[in-house]
């Protein structure tokens, strides 16, 4: 085998790995294969020892998870979280010729640390999240002014950062389009979803404060016969606040290899996002994976959806609840033109996550080496 170059890029991330797997998954699994990638998440809290555990992930791949006491102060936290990462770097002798940061927060502990090449891959208005604390925006503005360059994760994204940098990239997220486009092909029935009748409207992802809950009931209520089904974990709002009835069915959080055989029993793929703070620079990674797995999709009016999909006809873009009954039951009836379908397989081909990663990578300013 040949050996890996000596370098190394340290990821800090506010998702952890073994969550749902998304853009960071994508993009540190393809940086690991030239280099060893180390993925630092925010702290675990609770009555253990502190400690830096190092966990393996993928290949090249490594979590790195601070294990701090419940009742250190804010400032404190800050102070054992740089502590442990110099301890560990050093332990595991790390040469970082990358600081990579999903999250401005974490430059309060790393800031100090030595790199070549500083990058922020700014994948959401994190700021507007809820949750978000008072010093994001400080931070984050801290962190435009150390890096040296800036991707974001989509359009809207870019166009609110692009003034702020130097040297700003719009990166959307792409699609593992061989993964999704098996869902085409799967006839055998998914068993958490065996036993849901028929026609499924279908979503996948985090239920959290972007969801538009009020309208997901409503369009329940108004189509009793339509199923709804969600596979993805509940975050930052209480599970009792999402709406329930006969036709409303939560299978918790599934594995993304489990993905492409829940969406082939789906007849539409449907993202009923709340239009506010939260998804006004949100670029949905499940768009193009609904598209890809063959579902038609039908969303609400997200800036980066309407004018990626939506314009050129390959989403349906829906502004009220009966807007979606009335998407939702044209795209039950009609399936798209094979103009449109073969149009829309051509873009889908050009928007792959290796594709994505070779031309972040091309673009980082840090010496290159011989790939392995």
């Amino acid at each position: 085998m040949t050996p890996m170059p000596a370098s190394d890029l340290v990821a800090f991330s506010h998702l952890r790995w073994d969550w749902v797997y998304q853009r960071p998954q994508h993009l540190m699994s393809r940086a690991a294969r030239t280099r060893r990638v180390f993925f630092v998440e925010e702290p675990c809290f609770g009555d253990f020892r502190t400690e830096m555990t190092v966990t393996p992930a993928a290949p090249n791949v490594s979590v790195v998870r601070p294990h701090l006491p419940a009742h250190l102060t804010a400032d404190q936290v800050i102070e054992v979280q740089r502590r442990l990462l110099d301890e560990f770097l050093e332990r595991m002798n790390v040469r970082v010729d990358v600081r990579w940061y999903f999250t401005p927060a974490a430059l309060e502990f790393s800031s100090h640390v030595s790199a070549k090449s500083v990058v922020y891959d700014c994948m959401d208005e994190l700021s507007a999240f809820a949750g978000a604390t008072a010093r994001m925006v400080e931070m984050e503005r801290a962190l435009l002014g150390a890096a040296d360059i800036v991707f974001t994760g989509g359009q809207s994204l870019y166009e609110a950062k692009h003034l702020l940098h130097h040297d700003v990239h719009e990166m959307a997220s792409c699609v593992d389009l061989e993964h999704f486009r098996a869902a085409r092909s799967i006839s055998d029935e998914f068993s958490l979803q065996a036993g849901i009748p028929y026609p499924r409207i279908g979503y996948c992802g985090v239920l959290d404060e972007r969801l538009d809950l009020p309208l997901i009931a409503n369009v329940a209520r108004a189509h009793p016969t339509w199923q709804f089904v969600f596979a993805g974990p509940v975050a930052k709002i209480d599970p009792s606040s999402l709406p329930s009835a006969d036709n409303l069915h939560y299978l918790g959080a599934l594995t993304y290899g489990e993905l492409p055989h829940l969406m082939s029993g789906w007849d539409v793929g449907w993202m009923p996002f709340a239009l506010n703070a939260a998804t006004r620079y949100i670029s949905p990674t499940k768009t193009p994976e609904y598209l890809a797995a063959g579902l038609p999709v039908v969303s609400s009016a997200v800036e980066d959806v309407v004018r990626a999909w939506g314009e050129p006809g390959f989403v349906r873009i829906a502004r009220s609840p009966d807007d979606f009954g009335e998407c939702i039951a044209l795209s039950l009836q009609e399936e798209l033109s094979m103009m449109v379908r073969t149009e829309l397989d051509r873009v889908l081909a050009t928007q792959s996550w290796d594709a994505l990663w070779s031309r972040m990578d091309g673009l980082m300013p840090y010496p290159r080496t011989n790939a392995a």
